[in-house]
């Protein structure tokens, strides 16, 4: 599974015109899952995004989670995180798992996230054609795969 994790002032997602989920603070995680992928991956993932330590304290410094500072998490779908460029300019989707294996491997990302920060988690619609707004903050972006974790 590759994440993206992007400190957001805010986030929302629409579909076909209308608002189905938004955040104020906290973060933004576009979820991409693919062939092979477990709920190893989704419970080390979720570990990492609850923990991962990119929010200011009180000095300034990237010193707090996003469980500390109180933030709210918005999770989508986003299968072109698994697109192989390696050859050519078309990229490949080929390790994209397929929607048994992705659907619920993103709702258990989801959930477990929820459960580490005590609220739910917003969500995008799987396989929807999304609008996502985002305000990164900072910006700060962070690539997380959980098969570079050793």
């Amino acid at each position: 599974m590759r994440i993206v994790i992007q400190r957001a002032a805010e986030a929302s997602v629409s579909v076909d015109g209308r608002q189905v989920s938004a955040i104020g603070p906290g973060l933004m995680v576009l979820v991409g899952v693919e062939q092979g992928d477990t709920l190893a991956d989704v419970e080390w993932l979720a570990a990492k995004t609850t923990a991962l330590r990119i929010f200011d304290d009180e000095q300034g410094v990237m010193n707090r989670s996003v469980a500390d500072a109180g933030g709210e998490v918005l999770a989508v779908s986003q299968f072109t995180l698994t697109a192989g460029t390696r050859k050519g300019n078309r990229p490949s989707y080929i390790r994209a798992a397929g929607h048994d294996l992705a659907i619920p491997l993103y709702e258990a990302y989801c959930e477990q996230v929820g459960q580490l920060l005590a609220r739910p988690v917003q969500r995008g619609v799987f396989g929807a054609n999304m609008r996502v707004s985002l305000v990164n903050d900072g910006p700060v972006t962070i690539i997380i795969d959980s098969r570079l974790r050793e």
